[in-house]
């Protein structure tokens, strides 16, 4: 019973970060936010795309534990450097998306495996 409880307020919490973190991406590419929260913005998401952290991930716990506490907290910072009546229209653009069932994650997703792939073949080339 107490892991059901759990796993649905942890299964509304990961929807909540996903909304709130499609709403962010969304108002960095917004004309009306100053440019150093499209920098933090731009940071943040590059950290979280990065295969470089602070603590490698193949520590236990710890390698984790970076990403789970720096990200969401980069999210929230850049949050507060937009103005409240952008985020609020974004955030509306952002329920309208994932409520349409929008494909923006197997495309992000794309995006990433080709850099990754493009990395390892650049890679391969100049090894041989």
């Amino acid at each position: 019973m107490v892991a059901m409880g759990l796993r649905s307020a942890m299964h509304t919490r990961m929807g909540a970060a996903r909304h709130e973190t499609l709403a962010v991406y969304l108002a960095c590419r917004d004309p009306r936010v100053p440019w150093f929260a499209k920098l933090v913005g731009g940071i943040v998401l590059a950290y979280a795309l990065s295969p470089v952290d602070l603590i490698p991930d193949f520590i236990p716990v710890l390698g984790y534990l970076d990403d789970i506490v720096i990200i969401p907290a980069g999210v929230v910072l850049v949050r507060k450097m937009i103005p409240c009546s952008v985020m609020a229209e974004h955030r509306a653009t952002a329920a309208a998306h994932l409520a349409s069932g929008g494909r923006g994650a197997w495309i992000a997703a794309g995006v990433v495996i080709a850099c990754w792939v493009s990395l390892a073949v650049v890679s391969a080339v100049l090894i041989l």
